[in-house]
């Protein structure tokens, strides 16, 4: 038995022993030390070389941790609910996966893990059910969460309840499926697939029960070559027995057509007396589809008539018509769609459906929104999330890099715009450019770090992407590793080593020293141990230099990345490529990411974002290194994700299914949501602005303009008389809100609309124009809404911005908003509006009622906060649930779909980071909160076809 197998029993035993602990905060160092000696007086040998340390640290770890909780949009048309503790009783497959986890996860994670998949289950048909049924539906996780263990867990118990078909869809290129054949070797068929049938080893679950009356078949194996192939299926004959069968495919026209025409040949037993088609009635078919939106979305243009019917003979794209047949082959199948970036997913027409492919792959059953665990990772973690104040919540991890491409984008090291002849130079010189030389120092630190702290024998590995050309790959690969070797030679040696010395000594105490005690201030949950000395990391630097191997991973080359096949010492490596690096692939134990590639689509950079995860015990030293173009993108994602998430629950909480979910994507200039052929369902739509709030972001520089802005703002307070309020404060359940400026109530909509006439937006304002808000609310007033309207001018108490006088005897102080855009003609600011703004006018019953349906919708999630409050209920209501009450009222609210609220600010030009003429008047900004209403104006945006169908159904033809 290896150290680590003995370390991973020693710490599952003592987990067992623990939680027989009646109070689990009682768990201390001391305690597990006493359980530690009743396991190891059990079994000597165990203790054999025991690192008592890192099962310490480990049992911490795993009691610390908590779970977030799922959500999920579901219909039950047609479904008929069969999940129960009983059936489950005596499921083998998954109590060898449970016992097969609990070595390596908290206990609480496999809890966590067995409630989703039993939800998931839950949502498809039971297996033994007759007849015909079909069910549809896409679990949604973050980025790098696990989402290869959830679908390995609901393999397992698909396969107890009496799943016979299972294919997973497994990525693109072979190392992707090769992989996930791995691991599904170890969690579900429990011995290594190869070429020869029989030659099998146990691993995995088989270690735990390896009865053969239970192990899988399998059409596929590990091997690259090991897809399905036709010599392996006529090898096979598919009989309805106990076992299940597993098959693992890349999503390839050959491979899918290869398995179609296998399964309407050799497994089916029927035919439909109307077409004729073949059809399979004796064997249930799960499929589960990794990175669903990853080729199985149909990007051809189908047509729909004017009952928003299907054309029947559409010809779909290649991979999505095979999948669907695959699926309307069987008269009993189910259909699991997985991704972190489900954009295009939702794009999908929930109509869709041709006579030989059956429906399109629409999630119509559910969608499932998996939480995280509170040690996951995500982008609100890395790249924080927008507040009036700027990005807040980032942790320390990200490093700049300019110095590899001119302004232009044509010259240097690595140009943005190059062709696959590139020869990467620097200063004229066959080297890296210094950012990049930073980035490998710093992965060669972090490795000396894991193994100063005991994690020696984990992998650790660095991610270099900066080209999409193999050619160019390959040079970068050539000079990465002529810069190790040389680093290399010299230290190993000790010759002409004080540079390299002095170089990475001075990275150490300028970088990875404050960072590491700022992360584990900050997040407490990092798990990371104390700092070593730079004594100890001098003295394991030569090993780890010796270690480090660089490799090329694409389509081309050799190398791979055989994590699996490596005992002994992990695998320190820094791997160079491209679209197999970005899209799926594993990188076990991801340090260091320099990442230059840029993608304008929103689940293409999501996909790329290799460094969210898991990094127990060294997520203080991993860095990412990327271009700030890429840093603001990422942020626009992580707040594009942080509000798809709480408009997915809020629906959840109102019973909503996958057919009346209307998910919005929010829009942004310069970023695309998914590739534009993946939104061929969506339209361009002018949509209510009802239950929506609208804040500018983006402002002229011209002082003529934002005079004219200021002189509109001005007739308002003008026309509006003295105030109501001024300051202005508000009860809560804590105490009172303030606020200083001043408050008008009873605003008529005309005044309000002339402000909108009068005020000019910035023609890169996309989502926020005046004049089509200033429609808007004309439109809204013929329906008896939005007639009356309460306006604030909000100022800020304290801070740098000057005092401004705004109509006699009113004046406020301005705000500070720092531009964040590298545009000459714009003021560009992240966020306008602070959280609580919206409860300005809010009286103490509807704030109640607006905190009350926040927390009812609100469900505890790591993966979107790190401010050490995430299992803490809202203790403000969110500005959707203000806006829904004020619209829908609530008991002992009255509904007031008739006021909305316009919130006006100034901004102080002095304060913004930009170099405007001394007489530039302030900035004026505002934010407009709209009631919920079911009529009025539409405004231009991108929707999916359930919720254009669904407007045109409430307000009629989209204009």
């Amino acid at each position: 038995m290896s150290l680590d197998e003995n370390r991973q029993k020693v710490v599952k035993f003592v987990q067992e022993l623990l939680l027989d602990e009646d109070d689990k905060a009682a768990i201390t160092p001391a305690l597990i030390a006493a359980k530690i000696d009743m396991v190891i007086a059990m079994k000597p040998s165990w203790g054999h070389e025991l690192d008592r340390d890192a099962v310490t640290t480990e049992l911490i770890r795993r009691f610390s941790l908590w779970i977030g909780e799922d959500a999920a949009l579901k219909s039950e048309s047609g479904h008929e609910a069969w999940l129960s503790a009983a059936r489950k009783r005596d499921w083998r497959y998954w109590q060898r996966y449970r016992e097969w986890l609990e070595r390596k996860l908290s206990w609480k994670a496999v809890d966590g893990l067995d409630k989703s998949t039993d939800t998931i289950l839950g949502l498809l048909e039971d297996p033994l059910r007759t007849g015909s049924w079909d069910r549809r539906g896409l679990v949604v996780g973050h980025v790098q969460s696990g989402k290869t263990g959830n679908y390995t867990g609901l393999i397992t118990k698909a396969a107890d309840a009496g799943y016979k078909i299972i294919i997973v869809l497994a990525g693109m290129h072979n190392n992707l499926r090769s992989q996930t054949q791995m691991r599904l070797d170890e969690g579900f068929l429990g011995y290594e697939t190869n070429p020869v049938p029989e030659d099998l080893r146990a691993i995995g679950v088989g270690l735990i029960d390896a009865d053969p009356d239970i192990r899988p078949n399998y059409a596929t194996n590990r091997s690259d070559s090991g897809d399905f192939n036709a010599a392996t299926a006529q090898r096979f004959g598919i009989k309805p027995e106990q076992r299940p069968w597993l098959f693992v495919v890349k999503k390839n026209k050959t491979v899918l057509e290869r398995l179609h025409k296998w399964i309407r040949n050799h497994v089916a037993n029927a035919e439909d007396p109307a077409t004729g088609r073949k059809t399979v009635t004796h064997l249930p078919l799960l499929v589960i589809d990794d990175e669903a939106d990853h080729a199985s979305v149909d990007t051809g243009e189908q047509v729909f008539d004017g009952e928003g019917n299907a054309d029947a003979d559409h010809e779909p794209t290649a991979i999505n018509s095979l999948i669907r047949k695959i699926l309307h082959s069987f008269n009993r199948s189910a259909y699991v769609g997985y991704t972190a970036t489900p954009f295009a997913n939702i794009f999908i027409h929930e109509r869709g459906e041709t006579a030989e492919e059956g429906p399109d792959l629409f999630p119509s059953a559910f969608i499932v929104n998996l939480s995280a665990p509170s040690n996951y990772v995500g982008p609100a973690a890395v790249f924080g999330l927008s507040t009036p104040e700027g990005r807040e919540g980032g942790l320390p991890l990200i490093k700049e890099v300019d110095d590899c491409s001119s302004e232009d984008g044509t010259k240097g090291w690595m140009p943005v715009k190059h062709r696959s002849t590139h020869v990467p130079v620097h200063d004229g010189d066959d080297i890296l450019p210094p950012s990049l030389v930073q980035a490998v120092d710093s992965f060669i630190l972090a490795c000396c770090v894991r193994q100063a702290r005991g994690q020696g024998r984990e992998h650790s590995s660095m991610l270099i992407h900066v080209t999409r050309f193999t050619a160019v790959q390959k040079e970068v690969r050539n000079q990465v590793d002529e810069h190790v070797r040389q680093m290399r030679q010299r230290v190993v040696r000790k010759v002409d080593n004080g540079a390299v010395s002095n170089r990475l000594g001075q990275l150490w105490t300028s970088d990875f020293v404050p960072a590491m005690e700022a992360i584990r201030e900050g997040v407490p949950e990092s798990e990371s141990s104390q700092t070593p000395s730079w004594e100890e990391i001098l003295g394991v630097l030569p090993d780890i230099l010796e270690d480090i191997d660089v490799r090329e991973i694409n389509g081309t080359s050799k190398d791979a990345l055989d994590y699996a096949e490596s005992e002994g010492p992990g695998l320190k490596v820094i791997a160079i490529g491209g679209d197999k690096l970005a899209r799926g692939l594993t990188l076990e134990g991801l340090c260091v990411s320099y990442f230059l590639r840029a993608s304008k689509m929103y689940d293409t950079l999501m996909q790329m974002g290799r460094w969210f995860g898991y990094r127990p015990g060294y997520l203080d030293v991993c860095r990412l290194y990327t271009t700030s173009e890429l840093i603001r993108w990422f942020g626009v994602i992580a707040d594009a994700s942080e509000e798809l998430r709480e408009e997915f629950d809020l629906m959840a909480d109102r019973g909503a299914t996958p057919r009346e979910y209307g998910l919005r994507v929010q829009s942004h200039p310069e970023l695309m949501v998914t590739s534009r052929l993946k939104m061929r369902a969506a339209k361009d739509l002018m949509i209510s602005f009802s239950g929506e709030l609208l804040e500018t972001v983006v402002f002229h520089k011209r002082a003529d303009k934002l005079r004219a802005n200021l002189a509109a703002a001005n007739q308002l307070f003008s026309s509006l008389g003295a105030p109501d309020e001024t300051p202005i404060e508000r009860k809560t359940l804590t105490g009172v809100q303030a606020w200083s400026g001043a408050l008008w109530r009873g605003a008529t909509a005309a005044e309000v609309i002339d402000f909108f006439n009068a005020y000019q937006t910035h023609p890169e304002s996309h989502k926020v124009q005046s004049r089509m808000i200033a429609e808007f609310i004309e439109s809204m007033n013929g329906a008896d809404e939005l007639s009356e309207w309460t306006v604030a001018l909000i100022g800020v108490g304290d801070g740098k911005g000057d005092e401004f006088p705004v109509v006699d005897g009113l004046a406020v102080k301005m705000l500070e908003r720092t531009n964040n855009g590298k545009y000459d003609d714009r003021y560009s600011i992240g966020r306008l509006m602070s959280p609580r703004d919206e409860a300005i006018d809010a009286d103490f019953p509807l704030w109640k009622a607006a905190l009350e349906k926040t927390r009812h919708a609100w469900k505890p999630d790591p993966a979107r906060a790190r401010d050490g409050n995430a299992q803490l209920p809202p203790e403000m209501p969110s500005g959707r649930a203000l806006r829904e009450i004020r619209g829908d009222g609530a008991p002992g609210v009255d509904a007031s779909r008739a006021r909305g609220l316009l919130l006006l600010y100034l901004l102080d030009p002095r304060l913004a980071g930009l170099s405007f003429p001394e007489d530039t008047p302030p900035v004026v900004a505002f934010g407009v909160s709209f009631p919920g209403s079911k009529a009025g104006k539409k405004v231009l945006y991108k929707v999916n076809s359930v919720e254009w169908r669904q407007w045109e159904l409430d307000y009629g033809p989209a204009e």
